[in-house]
């Protein structure tokens, strides 16, 4: 199933279901049987079972596809990680070493839930950075809690996954002269890039995992304008998805809703010296998930 929240101009966001070349309001065709919210929904009982009927049971649909804005799939997730650094290439490109797994874990970060957007909103081009970049990626999305997962039972606790770019400014500019610049501080400014309002293009559905048997499988491509930069496959994962879901869940609990992206491989923008500008266009494809087409504009 490939499941998503969409608005109209006489409605507010609301859950639902692709059929065909239409949408299913979950929330009305199940007549309040189930949430109308995609996170409330994750997080409900047997979910996934009571759906699945809901669908066989042939609903008229709601919408057609082409009438409603889709917006990012899970509005307020609670929590965002994001791996660094998880293909070689990109750390190649980086001018990182070999990553070693036997003596290395992943590297992770957080993302707060204002950087999502849906998958044709714009990303809005920050005051306080000109060089905006892009990094195609697979995300995982949870659907039971996890904590303390083995490797081997990690993606029993997946919902499903989705495309997602981990929009990052890779230069800040704070207004402060002559400010004096350390480790700790670089290390920051590059957080702080990935914070930005609008970084998080997320979507066009979360697709179940019936539907993605393997998630080390999927080619991702990103163009823009256009021209291919990003042209790879899930495969070439330092960690793959099992050991970030396990990985994350030592530290944290995982729970329904929350979004695990996993990196993004060789053909960002600083590697090239091409920064996002006003007027970009962004297409990104993940096999399966979906094709994302984002706008850049202005501050």
């Amino acid at each position: 199933m490939k499941l998503g929240t969409y608005s109209t101009a006489a409605s507010e966001p609301r859950a639902c279901v692709l059929v065909g070349d239409a949408i299913v309001d979950i929330g009305a065709a199940s007549a309040g049987a189930l949430p109308s919210d995609l996170g409330a929904l994750l997080r409900a009982e047997g979910w996934k079972h009571r759906l699945e009927a809901l669908v066989a049971s042939e609903p008229d649909p709601s919408h057609a596809l082409a009438d409603v804005h889709l917006c990012a799939p899970i509005a307020h997730p609670g929590k965002i990680l994001a791996a660094a650094g998880n293909y070689q290439a990109h750390v190649d490109e980086g001018g990182g070493v070999r990553v070693d797994t036997s003596v290395r874990t992943p590297r992770v970060f957080s993302k707060p839930s204002t950087t999502l957007v849906g998958p044709s909103d714009p990303v809005v081009l920050p005051n306080i950075s000109d060089e905006v970049d892009w990094e195609l990626e697979l995300a995982v999305v949870i659907g039971r809690p996890a904590k303390e997962v083995s490797i081997d039972e990690a993606l029993d606790h997946v919902a499903g996954y989705a495309v997602f770019n981990d929009i990052s400014a890779r230069s800040m500019k704070w207004g402060i002269e002559n400010r004096e610049v350390h480790d700790w501080d670089r290390f920051f400014d590059w957080l702080s890039g990935k914070w930005v309002d609008s970084f998080a293009p997320m979507g066009p559905w979360i697709v179940t995992t019936d539907e993605i048997p393997d998630p080390q499988a999927l080619p991702l491509r990103l163009e823009l304008n256009g021209e291919v930069y990003q042209d790879d496959t899930t495969a070439a994962m330092i960690f793959d998805c099992r050991q970030l879901i396990a990985h994350c869940s030592r530290f944290t609990t995982l729970e329904p809703g929350d979004v695990i992206a996993t990196g993004t491989p060789a053909g960002v923008g600083v590697a090239s010296g091409r920064f996002l500008v006003p007027g970009d266009v962004m297409v990104g494809t993940v096999e399966g998930l979906g094709t994302q087409r984002t706008p850049v504009i202005a501050p």
